[in-house]
């Protein structure tokens, strides 16, 4: 896989020279890449392998500027449209997940594409298709312009779905008494606001229809979990992870909630010494599209500054693993 193997132990320790000052590094776990995220970037590398290079990306594989420039060094396009594809070369939808309207206009051109969508992105595609066949209309909990918003709207006929973003527009929907309602919601959402977003939709349709389990995915809800136990032990928290990282953004949103500074960054040197000034404990996570490399990478910059000890703070064990495509295993 792409991502170094996190050492079993629930902490480890490691000091720099004695002449800087102290840091104490408390570094989340789980953290970084998800199995959606590996099986994602695998799906790209083996397809470089088997058909050679180019292959075409639609849209960023994963919200992370690190792991799209490694890719582009390897041979890979990145583009927005299948427009951008010339014909007779294969193509990637990313892992956030695409209309059916793109499948099906890559299957008019005649060309080999690879669907490397997270399965529990594909789990809430299935989930809409249903309801929807079921007579209900869906209420949907996300963020307007997410690729992976956008994806799930285009799973069925336009009007069926409608967003919401916050409680506040929950109270705003204006549906007829008796209308068959149904709720289903993005993967990467902060579980707390979702709760409460969910919450208010029962108390306003009491019989609205909703996942059998929870639709953000394990990730999303192990990588919240860990920050709300480490924010409280910093004074500062880092996130790593691209500034349109659904995930990534909810991170540095639930630390400062619990009243942590926290900042989210893409790379060691985003930081600097000042704003170490009055700091000597630091929480580290990455987001679920954040390699370990990059977590690496940050340490090794604040050794510049500091004598670093290294803590992992364990609070779930992840073992995920999802399949890939038939056309890379046969």
């Amino acid at each position: 896989m792409n991502t170094p193997t996190m050492p079993a132990a629930a902490s480890e320790t490691r000091e720099a020279g004695d002449t800087l000052p102290h840091l104490l590094v408390l570094l989340a776990a789980p953290r970084g890449f998800c199995a959606g995220v590996d099986r994602a970037i695998e799906i790209v590398e083996r397809s470089l392998q088997k058909y050679g290079a180019p292959v075409y990306v639609r849209h960023e594989i994963v919200h992370n500027r690190y792991v799209v420039d490694s890719l582009k060094a390897k041979g890979s396009i990145f583009v927005e449209e299948l427009d951008e594809v010339p014909d007779g070369v294969p193509v990637v939808f990313s892992a956030h997940g695409v209309p059916k309207s793109v499948p099906a206009h890559a299957e008019e051109r005649g060309l080999d594409y690879l669907d490397a969508t997270c399965p529990l992105v594909s789990k809430v595609h299935r989930q809409a298709e249903r309801q929807v066949e079921a007579g209900r209309h869906i209420i949907f909990i996300g963020h307007a312009g997410h690729p992976e918003v956008i994806g799930t709207f285009g799973q069925v006929p336009q009007g069926d779905m409608t967003l919401v973003e916050t409680v506040e527009d929950v109270a705003k929907l204006k549906f007829e008494p008796g209308t068959p309602l149904a709720f289903l919601t993005q993967t990467t959402l902060s579980v707390d606001d979702t709760h409460a977003m969910i919450e208010a939709l029962k108390q306003r349709f009491p019989d609205i229809a909703g996942p059998r389990g929870e639709d953000i995915c394990y990730a999303t809800s192990n990588r919240q979990a860990a920050v709300k136990v480490l924010a409280p032990q910093v004074d500062m928290l880092l996130v790593i992870g691209g500034a349109n990282s659904s995930n990534s953004l909810r991170l540095v949103e639930v630390a400062e909630r619990i009243g942590t500074d926290a900042r989210l960054i893409q790379r060691g040197d985003d930081i600097d010494a000042e704003m170490l000034d009055g700091i000597g404990t630091i929480g580290l996570t990455a987001g679920a599209s954040a390699p370990e490399v990059l977590v690496r990478e940050v340490i090794d910059h604040l050794s510049r500054f500091r004598a670093v000890e290294e803590r992992v703070i364990t609070t779930t064990e992840e073992n995920m693993v999802f399949k890939l495509p038939r056309q890379l295993t046969d």
